[in-house]
């Protein structure tokens, strides 16, 4: 994914640079137990102000095995 969206503009305070970036959170008892995480976010930042929005992506199967062996 690029680091940057074209034609962005800051909900809050109008400015056109922005920041993507990349989150991952656990969720529900047996990802906790476990420390999977197993819910993936992209979020998207105002270089200017911090406004940040976040976006629910989808994780793959293979990616939360991945996870469960490398923590």
């Amino acid at each position: 994914m690029s680091n940057q969206i074209r034609n962005y503009t800051c909900p809050k305070c109008n400015h056109k640079s922005c920041k993507v970036d990349e989150m991952r959170a656990t969720g529900g008892v047996f990802s906790k137990i476990f420390d999977i995480q197993n819910k993936k976010f992209t979020s998207v930042t105002c270089k200017k102000c911090t406004y940040t929005e976040f976006y629910k992506t989808k994780t793959s199967a293979i990616s939360n095995v991945f996870d469960f062996f490398t923590s």
